[in-house]
């Protein structure tokens, strides 16, 4: 199967890291579990949009993101199983070697530059399967749709809305284990 997989928040913890970063900056005690929804700056108070999100954009932020444990043995147990995995990133342009060099082919050595795609609008990209953390990527895509459990996705109804919800790389491997052997017996 074409696997597609997100990195922020499916692969790396960037939430944690850039909660982290804007706690120190701004001298706040959010939590990681106070974000409830896709603007990270909701959660602070007397704050601006550009005050919390250049935090990422700032030199050095993406050497403080750590990968989720367990996701690059998944990624190489998938891809030793004959699966082609992509990842699939609305990074900002201006991140983009940053977040590469210090981030994804840090933790992910396994991964090569044809294996990345960075795209805003990742309905258009063709895969069997789309992992992430954004409802806003899975929905309206052509794919079987994974959402990975985050803060601010909690209180979305994933299952109504043909997604399938997991919280962790085991599980995720089980879906897709469970996805390849449907695909196979249609094809038998």
């Amino acid at each position: 199967m074409v696997i597609l997989v997100d990195m922020d928040d499916t692969i790396e913890q960037l939430l944690k890291a850039w909660v982290k970063g804007a706690n120190e900056r701004y001298g706040r005690d959010v939590r990681y579990e106070d974000i409830r929804s896709w603007d990270v700056s909701a959660a602070y108070d007397g704050l601006s949009w550009e005050q919390i999100y250049e935090i990422p954009m700032t030199p050095g932020f993406w050497k403080t993101v750590e990968p989720i444990p367990g996701a690059a043995e998944a990624l190489q147990r998938l891809m030793a199983a004959g699966h082609e995995v992509y990842i699939v990133t609305a990074t900002e342009c201006d991140s983009v070697p940053e977040k590469m060099n210090e981030l994804l082919f840090r933790y992910f050595p396994f991964l090569r530059w044809e294996q990345v795609i960075i795209t805003c609008r990742k309905q258009l990209i063709r895969g069997d399967v789309l992992i992430d953390d954004g409802v806003h990527n899975l929905v309206g895509g052509d794919y079987h749709k994974i959402l990975v459990t985050a803060p601010h996705n909690m209180d979305y109804d994933a299952e109504a809305n043909g997604m399938i919800r997991v919280s962790s790389w085991a599980e995720i491997e089980a879906v897709i284990a469970s996805l390849a052997a449907e695909k196979e017996a249609v094809a038998v």
